[in-house]
Formats: C-alpha cells, structure tokens, sequence
C-alpha cells in the first residue's frame, strides 16, 4: 500500500498534470488587445487574426511568405557566418541562446528570405521573425538582406522587407550594427537599378532597424496597429518625464504625421503589394483604369506612386 501511495500516485497524478498544462499552453493564446481565447491551429488559416477584434498578432516568417506569394515560390538558402564572433556570454552564452532560438522557430537565424511571385508580378520577400531573439539583427540578418537585394537585382524584381524588429542584437557588438549600413547600400542598388523598394512595418519595428533600412523605401505600408519608433514609448517618458500619448508611435498615429504611407490589413496586403509592383514597374496604362479594376484601392497609394 505504501509502494502505490508514495511511488505509483505521485507518477500518476504528475503525469496528468503534466499533461492537463501542455494540452492548455499549447493549443490556446490570449489576444492582447481583447483577451478572446485563440485556438493556435486557427491562427495559420486566419492570418494570425483574433476573429473577436481583427488584432493583427505576430506572424512567423514561414506563414508570412505564404500568405503573400503565389503557389511555387522559392524558399532561399539561409545564410551561414561566423557564429558567437565577440565570444559574448551573459545569464547565458550566445551560442546557447542561438540554439534555443532554433529549436523554437526552425530556422537559423531571424530573417528568412523567399523568391516568386505576387498576383502575377516577380518580387523578392525577407522577412524579420520576432520570435528569434526578438527580431534582433546581427550579421546573419545583415547577410540575408544583402543577398536578398543581390537576387532581386538579378531578377530584375522589386525587393520586400517585412520588419519586426527590436534592434541590433547586443551579442554582437559593433559587428551587428554595421549590418545597418550594410543593408542600406544593399537597398541603395535597387533605387540606382530603378528596381521598387517597399517596407512592409510590422509590430515591433524598433531601434537600429527602423533607424536604416527600413525608412529607406519607396513605398512604407505598416499594418494596423503596429509600433514603429526607435527608443521605446517607456525610455522615452523616462527621458523626458512626461506622459506619451495612449496611441504614440503606432502606425495610426505615424499615417497621420506622414512617417507612412499606408495603413493595410494583412487580408488583404497581397493583393496591394501585387498592385504596387505592378504600378511601380509601370505596367499599367492610367490612375483612373487602375481605380476601375481595383475600386476598393485607397487613391492615397495611387497619388503617391504618380507624385513620383
């Protein structure tokens, strides 16, 4: 009796809680804006949407390059560099915080790059995952972009970056925050080449990254919601000791300021970026046919690629 009190219960009940806590972690996420419980096999279908509140939540990198490419696109190689160059360790050594950050997103490093085409139009997509290490950019994130530009370049094709982002990963020193200029002059081939350049902000775009390339584009949607800034709104009030606005550095705010050009639901951004392509590769014939064919287009987007 003593054997099955003190050994056989304990394993048992421990095995059902075990079980009863990953079955309620693992399979449900609370919105952050309304608190809706979201059922995680939905979110993929859904675009990462809460059906209660249209809350655009964070997207993974595999599931975004999905959602705006044509069937058949060409997932690029990922890049390889020197890991761990400043042998950097805090609580925990870099390379163990780069081998968790694997395990949990399947890649290896932040950004993952894709080759195909939207609605029709050829174009190259990098996209920034936030679940790794924060969406922070060290050379492995620098080396994408480049290489990114460099296939657009050879396709002749526009260049999408996708950010979500806090910054210049610190692991890395002054190595990560030369990717900044790096990728700026990546970008700055594809303005001299007359190739399209457009940014796509998404919640968070922050620090280094939204200091360089990605206020560099000719075109700059942001998705609803989304915090773009560099210092924090909490560093901010803390600096300058008063109270931020509820709704500073989103991207509703941001529109109304003209840091943005556009504000898209991701349902419907890629059919925008294929309209965008399309218009920047002056493909089509007139403002008002393009209003005709696609009547549910803000004329903001069409006024501005005519301004240039």
């Amino acid at each position: 009796m003593n054997w099955l009190e003190n050994f056989v219960r304990p394993k048992l009940q421990a095995l059902v809680s075990r079980e009863h806590s990953n079955s309620a972690e693992n399979k449900w996420q609370s919105c952050p804006n309304c608190a809706q419980m979201l059922f995680l096999q939905e979110l993929p279908a859904n675009l990462y949407l809460c059906g209660q509140c249209g809350h655009h939540l964070r997207m993974p990198a595999p599931d975004r390059l999905a959602s705006i490419f044509d069937d058949g696109y060409e997932t690029l190689p990922e890049v390889a560099v020197t890991e761990d160059p400043l042998k950097f360790r805090d609580e925990k050594r870099y390379p163990d915080r780069l081998k968790a950050s694997r395990a949990k997103v399947q890649a290896q490093d932040v950004v993952q790059s894709a080759f195909g085409t939207i609605g029709g139009e050829k174009a190259v997509a990098a996209v920034f995952d936030f679940r790794f290490m924060g969406g922070s950019m060290g050379c492995a994130a620098g080396e994408a972009l480049v290489q990114a530009a460099h296939r657009a370049l050879k396709e002749e094709c526009g260049l999408i970056i996708f950010t979500s982002s806090g910054g210049a990963r610190m692991q890395e020193g002054i190595l990560s925050l030369m990717q900044l200029p790096r990728s700026v002059i990546a970008t700055e081939m594809l303005q001299q080449a007359g190739l399209p350049y457009i940014v796509v902000l998404c919640d968070p775009t922050t620090g280094g990254v939204s200091a360089s390339f990605a206020m560099l584009g000719d075109i700059h949607i942001a998705e609803p919601g989304a915090t773009i800034g560099f210092a924090g709104k909490r560093v901010i009030e803390q600096t300058v000791r008063e109270t931020l606005p509820e709704h500073f550095q989103q991207a509703e705010d941001l529109i109304q300021k003209g840091v943005i050009d556009m504000i898209v639901p991701r349902g419907e951004l890629a059919q925008r970026l294929a309209l965008l392509l399309r218009l920047m590769a002056g493909k089509q014939k007139s403002t008002e046919e393009i209003i005709e064919e696609n009547p549910e287009t803000e004329p903001v987007a069409i006024e501005i690629l005519d301004a240039e």
